[in-house]
């Protein structure tokens, strides 16, 4: 069968070459996609990869949308139809949901949706004085998974850790109610509790700035990159960022995870 053929090619030399290939037995891009689908086979290494090109353009800018995302991929050197990244998108949860806007007659319940960074200014001399939260995907051999962990910057230690299929905010939420259960900030100490993250809509969320609000623990964020002001860097949030680093060089890289259990129980003794 010619999708077949286009199969072996495409594991062969990536997904660049589908439409190239596709033009070259004159069958329309679209008629191999829907023809594909009908295989049944397992996923192959370049559908893995073209995933793994997604879900960091989704980390990294997470109100993309499936077109955009096909464009930063085209930008990239990677060719895949929009359909096809539809479809992955919705498959691994990466597709933004946009809410409706009512108009508000008051000001009640409102937040703002991003902090100042207050971090910079931290003398760090014990615990519990800087919490600092981060997210990253997971790659399973089928599907993709997240991580949402919370560190204690003086100990560097994690002392709250989820992980998830969606990357919403419950996913960080769970991750800070067990950072909260498992090391509670002392009611008596006159030092003030900080959490720092970047500007993600989990961490801004009104969910999980209510718990933080509730705990009395004071919200630092990343700085936004602006003309009049000095660009963001990866330095804004480096503790927590530096221990994504080592977690998937020294664990994640390591392991060809099969389930997320087995990922949750690898990456739990881990930690």
């Amino acid at each position: 069968m010619i999708v077949q053929q286009i199969e072996q090619v495409r594991r062969e030399h990536g997904v660049g070459q589908i439409k190239a290939l596709c033009r070259s037995v004159g069958l329309a891009p679209a008629s191999y996609y829907r023809l594909r689908g009908q295989l049944d086979e397992p996923e192959g290494e370049a559908d893995v990869e073209l995933r793994s090109a997604i879900q960091r353009i989704a980390m990294d800018w997470p109100s993309y949308g499936y077109r955009r995302i096909t464009a930063e991929l085209g930008r990239q050197g990677i060719i895949a139809n929009h359909k096809l990244v539809l479809r992955l998108m919705r498959q691994d949860n990466l597709l933004c949901l946009r809410k409706r806007r009512f108009a508000l007659t008051s000001g009640a319940g409102q937040k703002p949706t991003a902090y100042p960074n207050l971090s910079a200014k931290c003398a760090l001399t014990g615990l519990n004085q800087l919490w600092v939260a981060d997210l990253t995907y997971i790659r399973l051999r089928r599907e993709f998974i997240y991580l949402g962990v919370v560190l204690d910057a003086f100990s560097r230690r994690v002392i709250g850790w989820a992980l998830g299929r969606r990357l919403e905010a419950e996913l960080a939420v769970s991750a800070l109610r067990k950072a909260l259960t498992i090391r509670c900030r002392s009611t008596s100490s006159d030092e003030p509790l900080l959490h720092h993250s970047d500007r993600g809509v989990q961490y801004a969320s009104l969910e999980y700035t209510a718990l933080l609000d509730e705990h009395g623990i004071g919200i630092s964020m990343r700085a936004r990159a602006t003309p009049s002001a000095r660009p963001a860097t990866p330095t804004d949030n480096a503790k927590a960022e530096s221990f994504m680093k080592t977690l998937k060089y020294e664990e994640v890289l390591l392991n060809d995870y099969s389930s997320m259990e087995e990922a949750r129980s690898s990456i739990g003794h881990f930690l």
